[in-house]
């Protein structure tokens, strides 16, 4: 096989990402990486590439960003989507790019470890004759046959595994409602050929390595009309992150489903009503507020403003730069809540100049499409941190679940 001697962009962040970029680079591959926070053009960290790579959040984050990528998307190169976005994405994506674009999907099993360590499994749709050598980097690859059977290859593993998650977290619940020793009926458990799924939920990881809120991504993706015990493990998911666990390891579903003793609600503190909501996918706050906050089917979105996870501001000055990178902040949130901009009531926005409406206009027009919701716009002196020229808070209405 001929090394691959070509630039690599690797789009890319959160936890599974970082260390893939990483290994490209250990390897001696020359690779660009870009990441929402840096404020680089998407256009400009492909051009030139022979192969890009696309590891991001979902089906919307993955067509943003290679819609944007298309103006410096290279004829002859090839594009890796190696999320889960599931194989009508896949297909979507292939008449999105030129015909002189190749696409290959290759969404890997494994989690932050693996990643880190090369142990990764690629389920590979399409040719990889030319990636083949390069996705060796981050582990084994699994051919799986034409375009989008390897993102079907995927959805197919995660409607078994993250189930039976769930289904060990409410046997582990039963047990509990009739008095069952946990640890005793977790050794039992072991001795079947669910003891490695009963092993994980024993202590729920306090290290995120495949978040909940991914996880019922993944359902909501694979979950087809008759797929009952997916369908239900997905409502038992969307339940636990609306109650606040997104962020958290999938193992968490089992203390949701259990109870969590300091958590359960008592005569003389009733259960909580309103839940804090703090995404990992997005810089995190100060510790003084919250991203959002839910309070039954109203949810009640934060102050948000152009600022990485090293609490830099993005795109200084630049209305149409932090107008893109509020919206994309604000999409994420209302996407794990299964919500969109048409559910959207009321929009508050801060401007230091009234004059960059227009500016703002043109970004938040390609968000909200539809009949606009209640609005306010303020201008202010300054916001809270020099550089920054906007930020907005919003009221959602969420869909019923």
């Amino acid at each position: 096989m001929t090394a691959f001697l070509g630039q690599i962009a690797f789009l890319g962040q959160g936890r599974m990402g970082v260390p893939m970029a990483r290994r490209l680079m250990v390897a001696g591959h020359k690779v660009t990486t870009w990441r929402r926070a840096d404020g680089v053009a998407v256009a400009d960290a492909v051009e030139g590439a022979e192969l890009v790579i696309t590891m991001l959040s979902d089906p919307a984050a993955v067509r943003e960003v290679l819609t944007a990528a298309l103006p410096g998307l290279r004829p002859g190169a090839t594009v890796v989507e190696m999320s889960t976005i599931g194989p009508e994405a896949v297909h979507a994506l292939r008449a999105l790019l030129p015909p002189e674009v190749g696409l290959v999907d290759a969404p890997v099993l494994g989690s932050v470890g693996p990643a880190a360590e090369g142990g990764l499994t690629m389920l590979a749709g399409g040719d990889v004759a030319g990636c083949r050598e390069v996705l060796s980097v981050f582990g084994s690859v699994r051919e799986t046959g034409p375009l989008g059977s390897g993102a079907a290859m995927k959805l197919a593993v995660m409607s078994a595994l993250v189930p039976a998650q769930v289904l060990v977290a409410e046997t582990l619940a039963y047990g509990r409602a009739h008095g069952v020793d946990r640890g005793a009926l977790l050794d039992v458990l072991a001795g079947t050929p669910l003891g490695a799924m009963a092993e994980r939920l024993r202590t729920p990881a306090e290290e995120t390595r495949y978040s909940l809120g991914h996880a019922t991504k993944d359902l909501e993706l694979a979950a087809w009309e008759g797929a009952s015990m997916a369908a239900s493990a997905r409502a038992r998911l969307q339940e636990a992150r609306a109650a606040g666990l997104g962020g958290r390891d999938l193992t968490a579903i089992a203390v949701h489903v259990g109870g969590d003793p300091v958590d359960e609600p008592s005569p003389e503190r009733p259960g909580r009503r309103a839940v804090p909501l703090n995404l990992p996918t997005i810089p995190a706050t100060n510790g003084f507020y919250s991203h959002a906050v839910r309070a039954g089917d109203t949810l009640y979105v934060s102050g948000q403003a152009a600022f990485d996870e090293r609490g830099e501001v993005v795109g200084p000055g630049s209305m149409e730069v932090q107008a893109e990178y509020v919206f994309q902040v604000i999409a994420r949130i209302l996407a794990d809540q299964g919500a969109t901009f048409e559910d959207v009531a009321f929009i508050r926005t801060y401007l230091t100049d009234m004059e960059d409406r227009a500016a703002l206009g043109r970004v938040r027009r390609k968000y909200i499409t539809g009949t606009p919701p209640a609005s306010t716009t303020v201008e202010v002196s300054k916001l809270f941190l020099p550089g920054l020229v906007l930020e907005v808070d919003l009221i959602v209405a969420l869909p019923g679940r």
